[in-house]
């Protein structure tokens, strides 16, 4: 029995030396590759006094990755939260729901992307727009905000 703890311990870390992890994914990953429920736990529990694992760390973590690099909205960083196996109570702690930082990011994430489309005509450029900031989770509201401030300021020019 020793010796299925201490593998699984091994596996634990081996997936933690390549990214952080939340307990929920080292679970599946480690009940994936062949351990019971209880050998998982208790690897995960170990490292987790070690400190090794630690979930509210890792949601502040991804919370920077998915507003900063990625460009998501708030909802689209909570999503790819729970995708990564951050519990929900966690992530309500982390985020707020703050609208100018998802106007902010929708904004950059334009500006980012109408160099790409510079040689396509308006309507295209506004629809692949509105389609990549539904995908990244910006409400409709937002994109619609954005949109309206930027008609008025090429009226304006």
């Amino acid at each position: 029995m020793k010796g299925l703890h201490d593998k699984a311990r091994q596996y634990a870390l081996k997936l933690l030396s390549y990214r952080g992890r939340s307990e929920k994914e080292l679970e599946e990953r480690l009940t994936r590759k062949g351990f019971s429920k209880t050998i998982a736990s208790f690897a995960i529990n170990n490292l987790k006094d070690l400190g090794l694992i630690d979930d509210m760390a890792l949601a502040e973590t991804l919370k920077r990755e998915a507003l900063t690099s990625k460009l998501l909205s708030q909802k689209g960083a909570k999503t790819y939260m729970l995708q990564r196996g951050i519990p929900r109570c966690i992530i309500d702690q982390i985020l707020s729901h703050d609208e100018n930082i998802d106007t902010q990011n929708a904004r950059r994430l334009m500006g980012k992307k109408l160099k790409a489309f510079k040689n396509y005509p308006s309507e295209v450029v506004r629809r692949r727009l509105y389609n990549l900031l539904i995908r990244r989770g910006y409400s409709s509201e937002t994109i619609a905000r954005i949109f309206r401030n930027i008609n008025t300021k090429e009226d304006e020019t």
